[in-house]
């Protein structure tokens, strides 16, 4: 059976979570580099203590950040392609919903723009194939065992649609508000056009 949190717990989970909410509006208004701990605190009504109890530092609260915005994007993802009716069809109901994840502003300014800053890029990359590239190379898998793909080497597909997702995800975040519709609607033709040059050819 599982235990009941006591109130000293409940009271840690909710400051936690405060502190998550009150950092992602910080960073993604601010920036990372523009971002105080104790802005962050004072938004909660805590202090600067309250933060170092949960996080390490102001690199490890936004990397809790980066990965709670992933981690909600990719189970968007998953869910999106689940309802769907074979490989082929999950893997673009999964496209669509990552793709509408890179519109938003909060996540595309913390995941594409300020990751690479505060993580550096090399950390940033192997950020985004921890969170990511596993999501993407068992969809890819799924593709080839069904048929949908002809089989190629998996890693060298995965890395290949990975640096598409990569620069789509960039581009839309940079993006005026304005555009973003129109540039979706383009980067979700074009990686399928690009990945559906990989399918059988029938007849």
């Amino acid at each position: 059976m599982s235990r009941v949190a006591s109130r000293r717990e409940q009271y840690s989970q909710a400051t936690r979570a405060a502190l998550l909410a009150a950092a992602t509006r910080r960073f993604a208004e601010q920036g990372f580099a523009k971002t105080a701990l104790e802005d962050i605190a004072a938004d909660i009504q805590a202090t600067r203590g309250a933060i170092y109890h949960h996080f390490a530092s102001k690199t490890a609260l936004f990397e809790a950040v980066f990965e709670e915005l992933e981690h909600t994007a990719m189970q968007e993802s998953a869910e999106a392609a689940a309802k769907a009716t074979d490989p082929w069809e999950a893997a673009f109901y999964a496209l669509d919903v990552f793709l509408e994840h890179c519109c938003d502003p909060v996540y595309g300014k913390v995941v594409w723009q300020e990751g690479p800053i505060a993580f550096g890029w090399p950390q940033w990359l192997a950020a985004e194939e921890a969170l990511a590239y596993g999501f993407i190379q068992r969809l890819l898998s799924g593709l080839m065992d069904s048929g949908h793909l002809v089989r190629h080497p998996l890693e060298t597909t995965t890395r290949l649609v990975f640096g598409m997702l990569t620069a789509a995800g960039m581009t839309l975040a940079d993006a005026a508000e304005s555009a973003k519709p129109q540039l979706k609607a383009e980067y979700l033709d074009m990686i399928g056009k690009l990945v559906g040059a990989l399918r059988p050819a029938f007849g």
